[in-house]
């Protein structure tokens, strides 16, 4: 394959992402990944987009939630040059300490821990094997995960390819110093990018017509 001046690709920590700007800010959720990665990356060709996620599971107080996802899977689904990659989630039974343990009795509790596993794993994996097969000339991991260090620092030393971050955290407090040292470039991710980047109400796809969840209204 002979790749354009500027191919990128784009690696979507989709957790990250959700924790990092839009949980506070709904009225972002409808998010268009390929509208986000053209108006931050204006020059640069957009190749690919990769999106690493876990199917949610309903909870007593939002039984709704898979749903909601499975609309903005479909909905980023309808981006040609984008495939989505699963991990999962696990719940275990494991004893933590209160923060604020009694005089008297257990200074322990048992409470259900639930993790996503898999996503960072999976977003290192396809940004090396990418690399590997020279499917990109830059790569974009969209992220806060420090985790992703050390992927980062290996495409980039041993492989010969500018890797950026695009870091979703709004919160300056909880930026990862040890992503920004190792990028090839760095940007943040801003409010008013997210909101000029949005889906449109209602799209349609093999299925039939995709809604934005009210929840997600501006």
């Amino acid at each position: 394959m002979t790749l354009k001046y500027g191919a990128t690709n784009f690696y979507f920590d989709g957790f990250n992402l959700y924790y990092g700007c839009l949980k506070k800010n709904a009225g972002c959720r409808w998010l268009n990944l390929e509208a986000l990665c053209r108006t931050m990356f204006p020059s640069n060709h957009l190749n690919r987009i990769r999106y690493f996620t876990a199917k949610v599971f309903p909870t007593p107080d939002d039984p709704q939630k898979p749903q909601r996802q499975e609309a903005y899977l479909r909905a980023i689904s309808t981006i040609d040059c984008l495939s989505i990659h699963t991990g999962c989630f696990l719940s275990n039974k494991v004893l933590m300490p209160l923060a604020d343990p009694p005089r008297k009795g257990s200074r322990m509790v048992e409470v259900m821990k639930t993790e996503e596993k898999g996503s960072d794993v999976n977003l290192a994996t396809y940004l090396l094997l990418d690399a590997f097969r020279r499917d990109y000339r830059f790569a974009v991991v969209v992220s806060n995960d420090s985790d992703l260090t050390e992927p980062i620092r290996v495409v980039r030393e041993e492989l010969g390819f500018p890797v950026g971050v695009l870091n979703p955290y709004l919160d300056t407090k909880k930026l990862s110093q040890e992503l920004k040292k190792v990028a090839a470039f760095y940007k943040r991710v801003r409010v008013g990018v997210l909101e000029a980047c949005q889906f449109p109400s209602t799209l349609s796809d093999e299925m039939g017509t995709i809604s934005r969840p009210k929840q997600w209204s501006v």
